[in-house]
């Protein structure tokens, strides 16, 4: 089975449906799977005190304008659902709350994806899971009872799930990937299991493919130097291109660990041992 790789376009579009379709496009033209989004309701998921804060950012002063210039509107969703299906390439989101989730039901999107601070939140775990769509369910700042909780949410729902290795840090050390997880998930879970990865560089990634993975999440940004919080956690378009290339080729070169001699090796052993007396 081929690594499913997603393009996390988040809110790394900054509210632009311009940069939103152009990112569409790189992960597109890369190879990618689908391309993936993040939907909030500002009120519901933040306080008042909070959002009425002051906050610097191109949309004006205030927490409430920086986090509501940074949502797409049902309207621009509806032309990202055109485009992608334009493009031939799926897309689906992660809702940080009840009625975000009740909202992408609308369209006809073939995954869920449970982000890693919502994973404790289960009644979000539960309107997901009677969808009964194949849901990427990532490990972030959680412990093995959260993890238990959510898989027997899904298990209980007869939902297909995966559970995607994550470290929550942006951008994360390489330090801290500790990848060695990916086989303990598998272990104790006896499911799929996939990575979604916030370091800066692709060497982990790779890594995380060679042990494995059935699924690979990356953020995608048109230039890390843009706006946003997650863009110094994402790969450029020409990186990702290549990261998306070299998991094809990893893919290809992990075999099926057979001790067999290789059929292309035969007429050369017979060559290059010629002289010796058999």
């Amino acid at each position: 089975m081929s690594i499913f790789i997603i393009a996390e376009i988040g809110i790394n579009h900054n509210g632009d449906l311009d940069i939103t379709k152009k990112l569409i496009d790189v992960a597109k033209n890369a190879g990618a799977d689908a391309v993936k989004f993040q939907k909030r309701t500002i009120d519901v998921v933040y306080t008042k005190d909070l959002l009425d804060s002051p906050r610097e950012s191109p949309w004006g002063t205030t927490q409430r304008e920086q986090k509501e210039g940074l949502e797409l509107s049902i309207e621009e969703y509806k032309e990202i659902d055109r485009y992608c299906l334009e493009k031939d390439i799926a897309w689906f989101a992660s809702a940080w709350d009840l009625d975000s989730q009740k909202l992408l039901r609308q369209f006809d999107c073939k995954y869920n994806k449970v982000a890693s601070a919502m994973l404790v939140y289960e009644p979000l775990l539960k309107m997901i899971a009677e969808e009964k769509k194949h849901t990427f369910i990532s490990s972030g700042m959680s412990d093995i009872a959260d993890l238990d909780r959510a898989v027997e949410i899904f298990k209980k729902a007869g939902c297909s799930y995966e559970i995607m290795h994550c470290v929550s840090t942006y951008p994360m050390d390489d330090g801290d990937a500790n990848l060695n997880r990916i086989k303990t998930l598998r272990e104790r879970y006896d499911c799929n299991i996939g990575y979604s990865g916030h370091e800066v560089g692709l060497a982990v990634s790779y890594a995380a493919a060679a042990l494995g993975i059935t699924s690979l999440e990356r953020h995608i940004t048109l230039n890390r130097s843009m706006y946003g919080s997650d863009q110094s956690a994402s790969v450029e378009p020409a990186g990702f291109t290549m990261l998306v290339g070299a998991v094809r080729k990893i893919e290809n070169a992990m075999g099926d660990g057979s001790l067999d001699v290789n059929p292309k090796e035969i007429s050369i052993a017979k060559k290059l041992r010629a002289h010796i007396p058999l």
